[in-house]
């Protein structure tokens, strides 16, 4: 495993996170579970949305086991859109008071094969993407709500090194119901990092998106950042292999991935510093500088695409039901 070089100095920088609420997707391994830590141990009380597995409880577990008293597993399962409304009404009901400081959406799955959810969509895509999306006008109240009570509020989407792939702007076909019937899962196994490829970046398109559109008023302190690790052996890599790799292009891919590395925590220091850093602006877009390399997360120059940014609003609006996003009237 890769020495880690950067994070726990980054750490030691960060200020106090008590009386914060900090809420986490995929955080049973990975960068995820390592900001959930880290929140934990800076006082925040931290909120990790995760399918209930028995993964899921152990990373729990291992959290409270370390003296942080303060974490509360939430069950949302990102493949189906119904089980992400019913995590949004229940952490609604329970932080309606307090709101959330930070809603980090890192979940993330990676060159999995074509295959739809019950929803219709690519797995990749929803899982990625989508969810996320529509979590975050689920949250949109408490975010607005912790923004009125302590000044500003968070929301971190989590991209890649992949968005660059190929030069690829956004495609429609993959946002809309074609689970199953997008193709590509025999050699040499392509459509599947292209569909991952599109889903890291409609994350950071739709953090520009969102930064532009938000309200007058309060919904102006809520902040959109986007991070993304750098490559980084997360234990994501391993999971494409399990999910049914295929062959020489999804070895080459993994291969050249693990052999420049970095530790999963100084893959984590993007959205570390996305959640706890004072002074981040909304808009702003942290990692590695170098592509493809790895390296400390660092300020990137911003990658604007306002047509890409207008389509994909308007796809997710569509896949995910949302009239209004800022109003939870439907």
């Amino acid at each position: 495993m890769a020495e880690t070089k950067f994070y726990h100095e980054l750490v030691k920088s960060f200020p106090t996170m008590k009386g914060k609420r900090v809420l986490i997707t995929g955080c049973t391994s990975g960068t995820g579970f390592v900001l959930a830590r880290t929140c934990a141990q800076l006082g925040a009380e931290v909120f990790m949305l995760n399918r209930s597995s028995e993964r899921a409880s152990a990373a729990l577990q291992q959290i409270l086991s370390e003296g942080n008293s303060g974490v509360v597993l939430i069950e949302c399962d990102l493949q189906d859109f119904s089980s992400v409304r019913k995590a949004g009404k229940e952490l609604r009901d329970h932080l309606q008071n307090e709101g959330c400081d930070v809603l980090c959406n890192n979940a993330g799955v990676m060159g999995l094969q074509d295959v739809a959810t019950s929803d219709g969509y690519d797995i990749q895509i929803q899982t990625n993407y989508l969810s996320h999306f529509l979590l975050t006008h689920e949250l949109w109240p408490l975010l607005e709500r912790a923004a009125e009570l302590r000044g500003e509020a968070r929301v971190i989407n989590h991209s890649s090194g992949a968005r660059k792939m190929g030069n690829r702007t956004i495609s429609a076909r993959y946002f809309e119901e074609n689970g199953g019937h997008l193709g590509g899962d025999r050699f040499p196994g392509l459509q599947k990092w292209v569909r991952y490829q599109q889903s890291k970046l409609a994350n950071l398109l739709f953090s520009y998106a969102l930064h532009d559109r938000r309200p007058e008023g309060t919904s102006q302190k809520v902040k959109i950042v986007t991070a993304h690790p750098g490559p980084t052996d997360s234990g994501l890599q391993a999971k494409t292999v399990r999910a049914g790799g295929n062959g020489l292009l999804d070895g080459y891919i993994i291969g050249r991935t693990l052999k420049v590395a970095h530790s999963v925590e100084d893959g984590t220091s993007g959205i570390a510093r996305c959640a706890c850093e004072p002074g981040i602006r909304s808009g702003e877009f942290y990692g590695p500088a170098g592509r493809g390399k790895p390296g400390p997360a660092v300020l990137l120059e911003p990658e604007r695409d306002g047509e890409a940014e207008k389509v994909i609003w308007e796809l997710s609006l569509r896949a995910t039901g949302v009239v209004s996003f800022f109003s939870l009237e439907r």
